[in-house]
């Protein structure tokens, strides 16, 4: 049973961890659009664009990457805690509230 206790509160921060680093891409994708927004609007060298561009785009592509790393962390989450269905403490509760959290900011299909 201490074990799987264990085994919750690593699932629970790994979720929490998945979070902090999907909203750090978002708001690194809203600095790198608005730099090259800047550097388009005041005529920069071609390849500095450019390089620019491939920045942005990279930080784009690790949105979906977060977003299906959080599903799955969010699934092996939920498994667990169905595991401790009739036990109760800190680390259950802390649990179930990553997941109501989770499902509240980032709704899915079958959520």
């Amino acid at each position: 049973m201490e074990g799987i206790r264990r085994n919750l509160k690593i699932k629970t921060s790994t979720c929490k961890r998945i979070v902090k680093e999907l909203r750090s891409y978002e708001k690194e994708v809203e600095r790198e659009a608005a730099k090259t927004a800047a550097m388009k609007d005041n005529a920069a060298d071609p390849y500095d664009l450019k390089q620019q561009e491939n920045v942005l785009g990279e930080s784009r592509m690790m949105i979906p990457d977060c977003h299906k790393r959080l599903d799955a962390a969010l699934a092996d989450l939920k498994s667990t805690l169905a595991e401790l269905e009739e036990t109760t403490g800190p680390e259950v509760e802390d649990a179930k509230k990553t997941v109501a959290d989770v499902e509240n900011q980032f709704p899915t299909e079958d959520a």
